[in-house]
């Protein structure tokens, strides 16, 4: 089962700051010379606004080929989780970390923020955390201020809280398997040096994790081979038809409690070309990721939902009209629409059952 979080009584203590050039562009390094201490009526609000982004996160923990013991940013976390007071210390090692990795091209320079977050609540028992965030842009802002009894417009550049490009939480949980480790990047493209080469981080394979990453792999799979099949000159079949292949699949996750692979091939995959493909496929994504994905496992009903929205759910016709179908209707179309030939006209036609029109 995944952990439960909450984050109401959250509160952000101490924070180190640094300023996170790009080596090859001979960028420098600039850290904290202290900590900064967070008022008391300050801390509820930042911690607000650092944990915002960690809603809704694919569970992660450190990993090292060898042992825990030669992971840097597990050591670091380790030290400051054990006393506050080596914050400074080893923020400023994080920050160096960050530097060094930062050697691609694409990688921008921006600013870091390392806090300590105070009572995060999981699983019922409260926890700290240890907050990273990178800016890697900064936008205008207005500000009113009185000055000699009249009103003053300012402009400043700052940091937009809702455009924190780069994210890390390690929770103090789970210690002695990596921590629990929520992190985003919202570029995506340096997704590898964020989470590999910077924090050298895996997914934490439960329940949620398997499921996304099996019906979202089985979805794009199956609706991949159907748009690259060859179609018979004589093809008669709706254009839902090119989905049905992935929608059997998410009906397997939904009808089904526990995932078994081998019941899978069987019920949705078929014949041996697919399951072998099926196969390749899945090889792939996991030596890309890293990481071997288990046969057997408990399926997450929440994740099925999420992975409903990957299936094909817009048809474009060649008379210039288009069709957008809610994922509940493409998982089950032929309750809804009929396809036929119209000889008179001779074309095809869909027709759709409907009670209402909610537009009006």
């Amino acid at each position: 089962m995944p952990s439960k979080i909450r984050f109401n009584s959250a509160i952000a203590t101490g924070l180190v700051l640094a300023k996170v050039g790009h080596p090859q562009r001979e960028e420098p390094l600039q850290t904290s010379k202290e900590v900064f201490k967070i008022t008391e009526s300050d801390q509820p609000m930042l911690a607000s606004i650092f944990l915002k982004p960690f809603k809704n996160l694919t569970a992660h923990r450190f990993n090292h080929y060898s042992s825990l013991a030669q992971h840097e940013m597990n050591s670091l976390t380790a030290a400051i989780f054990a006393s506050e007071s080596g914050l400074l210390e080893k923020g400023c090692d994080i920050a160096k970390r960050l530097y060094a990795k930062s050697n691609h091209p694409n990688i921008k320079s921006g600013d870091l923020c390392i806090s300590m977050i105070k009572d995060i609540e999981l699983d019922g028992e409260m926890v700290q955390g240890l907050c990273i965030l990178k800016s890697e842009s900064v936008v205008p802002f207005l500000s009113i201020s009185t000055r000699d009894g009249d009103l003053e417009l300012h402009t400043e550049q700052g940091i937009n809280p809702e455009k924190i490009d780069k994210g890390c939480l390690i929770l103090d949980h789970l210690a002695t398997k990596g921590y629990y480790v929520l992190t985003f990047d919202r570029s995506g493209s340096e997704s590898r040096f964020w989470v590999r080469d910077f924090l050298a981080v895996v997914p934490i394979t439960d329940s949620p994790f398997l499921t996304n990453k099996f019906a979202n792999m089985a979805v794009s799979f199956l609706e991949n081979e159907k748009k690259t099949a060859p179609k018979p000159l004589d093809d008669e079949t709706p254009p839902w038809d090119a989905s049905s292949a992935a929608r059997d699949a998410i009906t397997y996750f939904e009808e089904k409690e526990n995932f078994d692979l081998k019941e899978f091939e069987e019920v949705v995959l078929k014949s041996p070309e697919v399951k072998e493909k099926f196969a390749e496929h899945r090889s792939k994504m996991e030596e890309e990721q890293g990481q071997r994905l288990e046969d057997k496992f408990e399926i997450s009903k929440k994740d099925v939902t999420k992975a409903k929205k990957k299936l094909k759910t817009v048809m474009k016709l060649d008379t210039g009209i288009e069709m957008k179908l809610k994922s509940s209707v493409a998982t089950k179309p032929d309750k809804f629409l009929e396809h036929g030939f119209d000889e008179t006209r001779n074309m095809k036609f869909i027709k759709v059952f409907y009670n209402e029109d909610l537009a009006e």
